[in-house]
């Protein structure tokens, strides 16, 4: 493993973090533009700070990346392996972003990690970790454990919270003097829509920081993953001393050290990203699915970012697209169940199941294509 090739991983993964950054965020921003809390510009100034914050606080996500979905003794952990892995997500990002449908980057990542190593190891799947049990599933490890149960209870959680949370609301609203019942039949009071646009943009806050802490860490798991192989191959032995920063080691349970300078420059990459914006998945969030307002905007992100939140501090990679999706339905729901336009929502779940496979399969390909033509 060359230090050309090292440095190859390292470019292809904050590439793909950067279209994280206008891709995801776009998400985690949506509700707080569409109620017209903050202006464009200054939504995706708060996102790209907010998720610079949540890229710096914990590791446990990018640990999951980095050791705990592709089994390093059945097959070896090469640079092309990962820039493949990569591509094939950055790919189908691209695609979704272009069709304007908020689908997983989180998820193409795993898929194509997963369909990169599965073609590297000519077809074994013992390459991929299914499921390590432990004492509670999501302590775990593997794909089942890690990445497949929590995409079906992720998105069910922040429908729930985001259902819960509106009426919540609503109770208080009509309990305070009767409003709630008018914004739920679509009137909107003045002084509770101002309440709420000031509420939201600290909502909106956590949403951004949800996003950072767990989206940026699988780019990190990927830098770790990369470096740790070559610093075990002894490709990084010899690096002049100002380069020494790049040798990664694994510590006695076979995990990898995510080191600060990798949560840095992932946490500027997201943000540089955030910062180029995504104007077709908001639209397709913020105004397509369900008309919110302010109150609306406030439920949302506060389900989502719990789920997020809590999802990242147990080191389960979820999905920023799915769970504001599923929070943004769930307060719909909870105004009427004829206020969501369910053949938008139609569309983005075939994104969220296709997302895996399809990346996989890219992965898988350009791994194929590498293996039959060098």
């Amino acid at each position: 493993m060359s230090l050309t090739l090292v440095i190859a991983v390292l470019v292809v993964a904050l590439m793909f973090e950067y279209i994280n950054g206008f891709h995801d965020t776009a998400n985690s921003i949506a509700t707080v533009v569409a109620t017209k809390a903050l202006s464009p510009g200054t939504a995706v100034l708060l996102a790209a700070c907010t998720n610079l914050l949540g890229a710096m606080w914990g590791t446990a996500v990018a640990k999951t990346i980095s050791s705990g979905l592709i089994d390093a003794n059945v097959v070896a952990i090469t640079p092309q392996l990962l820039i493949c892995a990569l591509l094939g997500a950055t790919i189908w990002d691209l695609i979704t972003w272009w069709w304007g449908l908020p689908s997983s980057s989180s998820h193409a990542l795993v898929g194509g990690l997963c369909g990169a190593a599965l073609a590297a190891a000519g077809g074994d799947w013992h390459a991929i970790l299914w499921s390590i049990p432990a004492e509670h599933w999501w302590l775990g490890k593997g794909l089942l454990n890690k990445v497949i149960l929590p995409m079906v209870v992720s998105p069910a959680l922040g429908f729930a919270l985001g259902y819960i949370v509106m009426g919540v609301l609503f109770a208080l609203l009509s309990f305070l003097g009767g409003l709630g019942g008018r914004i739920q039949r679509g009137t909107r009071p003045h002084i509770i829509n101002a309440v709420f646009k000031k509420t939201q943009i600290v909502s909106s806050s956590f949403m951004g920081l949800s996003h950072g802490l767990n989206d940026a860490q699988k780019t990190m798991g990927i830098i770790a993953l990369a470096l740790a192989a070559a610093t075990s191959a002894g490709s990084l032995d010899h690096l002049p001393w100002w380069l020494s920063f790049l040798r990664t080691e694994a510590d006695a349970s076979g995990q990898f050290g995510i080191a600060t300078w990798i949560k840095a420059t992932c946490a500027v990459v997201m943000a540089a990203g955030t910062m180029a914006g995504g104007w077709r998945i908001i639209r397709t969030l913020g105004h397509k699915m369900v008309k919110l307002h302010p109150v609306n905007g406030v439920a949302a992100d506060t389900a989502a970012s719990t789920v997020i939140i809590t999802a990242s501090m147990l080191g389960i990679p979820v999905s920023t697209t799915h769970n504001v999706s599923a929070a943004i339905m769930g307060v719909g729901t909870a105004k009427r169940a004829n206020a969501i336009k369910w053949t938008v929502v139609e569309r983005m779940v075939w994104a969220w199941i296709l997302t895996l496979p399809i990346a996989g399969a890219l992965a898988y390909a350009l791994v194929s294509a590498l293996k039959m033509f060098f």
